[in-house]
């Protein structure tokens, strides 16, 4: 039993490495970590011991101060750029893959929704595109197509793999002033994706198929 428990925190520190995700990875660390400080104190070989032990306390702390930060305002900024946008554009296509994965629909050069009547006082046409900033990293992106009538459609609402385990999307939802002064009233998702515990999370309501966001008009 006792070789098992060192095998099995080896195993998990080894795994632990192999993660894109950093709450993943900081996880399965930490049990490693934690198995393996149990392993070495049975056997009484101090140094790993030791070693391991400050490695589940280094574990423990930032996953603390992830999960204590994945909801604050000061710690996630959003940056709107225009959708032709040199750096969102890099973005898009470094990651193009990964999006194609979560939202084929996605077209990186699609060109800009012409209206279909002209344009009437709170309609919105064409794309706002915002950047999620964790300090000078980008771990989200989220693109909104106007399609008239004050109506936004999501088309892209991609996370990073390192901090996919969070909802950064959450901070542009969460500041509906940047889509009112776009000329928004609401927000849809179409198709709805298959998990929509995420939409719900963000103030998404099924609708008529769809999946709807009023804007409220507050300032930004």
């Amino acid at each position: 039993m006792l070789e098992l428990i060192g095998w099995a925190g080896s195993l998990l520190v080894i795994v632990s490495l192999m993660q894109a995700r950093v709450l993943r990875f900081r996880v399965l660390n930490l049990v490693g970590a934690f198995l393996a400080t149990v392993y070495n104190t049975a056997i009484g070989v101090w140094p790993f011991a030791a070693m391991n032990a400050v490695i589940s306390v280094i574990d423990i702390y930032w996953l603390w101060r992830l999960t204590r930060e994945r909801h604050d305002d000061q710690v996630y900024a959003v940056v709107e750029v225009a959708p032709d946008d040199a750096y969102l554009q890099h973005i898009l296509k470094v990651h193009r893959d990964d999006i194609a994965q979560f939202q084929p629909g996605f077209a990186l050069d699609a060109p800009a929704a012409e209206p279909s009547a002209p344009e009437v006082a709170g309609s919105a046409d064409g794309r706002a595109s915002f950047l999620v900033v964790r300090g000078d990293e980008t771990v989200g992106v989220v693109v909104v197509r106007g399609v008239g009538d004050g109506v936004g459609r999501v088309e892209l609402d991609w996370v990073s793999p390192r901090f996919r385990d969070f909802t950064p999307g959450e901070f542009v939802y969460r500041r509906s002033g940047v889509f009112a002064a776009h000329g928004f009233r609401s927000l849809v998702v179409e198709p709805a994706p298959k998990s929509t515990e995420y939409l719900q999370k963000v103030g998404f309501r099924p609708r008529d198929g769809v999946w709807e966001r009023q804007v409220e008009d507050v300032a930004a």
